[in-house]
């Protein structure tokens, strides 16, 4: 492996200016997750997967006139969730943060939602009560991962449908190499399996006929190519790069594209027309850096981020966890 004793591993709350919280309801099986930046940031986006459900995004090109968001919203409950991100909005308008339109301030807040509806209660999703809920827990900026936030009812390997996944969850990870500072937020909830970004191997995703131990997605897809099959749509991966780059709109969005290097590095398949895999990008800092370095270093810590939401993942909603995987 390449020596890295240049860069080291940092808690993601360590990236000053931001704080992250999430809010969950565990019975119903879904979540929220909060990413604050409350004196303002940089923000851009890429959308790659075919089924996104977003908000806010349009304002995220360059040649839109907005140029710092207050927070990002990540959330489950498919279309439904994207409520969540009005709670953000009330609780920065209370804190009288957010764009300035001479009568008042407006929070920007882009949101994303992934489709967790089969975990506990289908009518149970977040709305605007969880989302306000979010942003107080953010207060703490200790955000819990595994099967909290967005990640609650994440789940991963679905292309033969609910009988074979496994259970997804809420992933960050953090590194910092001299001062500058980047991480990533994500709640992993992949058609495709989930591969070690260090090894390469394969570590959760779709299982065996017998549920005892992983199957592979690309062979059973590949197999059937012919085949024009309805795969299990609920799915879609969606993250946050934050930094304390300091980084214009454009950058933003170069960084977020480069982002979806690292959901391709460990989901295989990724972005189908199944998915809507979305990334966001948060930078707020004075850290000069060189942007394409950059972009390569947040698809790393995504990557490493996809794992721990594997990793710390947990038996529920009758979906099998890595830690609890027998043929693991």
């Amino acid at each position: 492996m390449m020596n890295m004793e240049f860069m080291k591993k940092i808690e993601i709350n360590q990236i000053e200016g931001f704080r992250i919280g999430n809010a969950q309801d565990i019975e119903g099986g879904t979540g929220c997750t909060a990413i604050l930046c409350e004196e303002g940031a940089s923000a851009g986006v890429d959308v790659r997967g075919g089924g996104p459900a977003t908000r806010e995004t349009d304002l995220l090109n360059p040649t839109k006139m907005v140029e710092q968001v207050f927070a990002v919203m990540l959330s489950g409950g498919s279309a439904f969730g994207l409520d969540a991100s009005t709670g953000a909005m009330k609780y920065l308008e209370e804190h009288n943060i957010g764009f300035d339109v001479g009568v008042g301030c407006v929070p920007i807040v882009p949101a994303a939602s992934l489709f967790d509806l089969i975990s506990g209660d289908a009518k149970c999703r977040p709305d605007a009560a969880m989302g306000y809920a979010a942003c107080k827990a953010s207060e703490k900026n200790d955000p819990e991962i595994g099967n909290f936030g967005a990640g609650t009812g994440a789940t991963v390997g679905k292309f033969l449908g609910i009988d074979r996944l496994m259970k997804g969850g809420l992933g960050t990870y953090a590194v910092q190499i001299g001062d500058l500072k980047i991480g990533a937020v994500v709640a992993v909830n992949c058609l495709g399996d989930v591969y070690d970004a260090d090894t390469g191997e394969q570590i959760a995703g779709i299982l065996n006929e017998e549920k005892t131990a992983l199957d592979n997605t690309r062979r059973i897809m590949w197999s059937s190519v012919q085949q024009d099959k309805n795969v299990f749509t609920g799915n879609t991966t969606i993250g946050c790069i934050i930094t304390n780059a300091k980084l214009n709109k454009s950058q933003c969005n170069k960084i977020a594209s480069m982002g979806h290097n690292g959901y391709a590095s460990v989901i295989k398949p990724v972005h189908t027309s199944a998915d809507g895999d979305t990334i966001f990008c948060l930078a707020k800092g004075s850290v000069e850096v060189n942007a394409d370095a950059l972009g390569d270093l947040g698809a790393y810590v995504m990557a490493k981020a996809i794992n721990e939401g594997v990793k710390n993942a947990k038996t529920a909603y009758g979906f099998t966890a890595l830690c609890d995987l027998e043929g693991k």
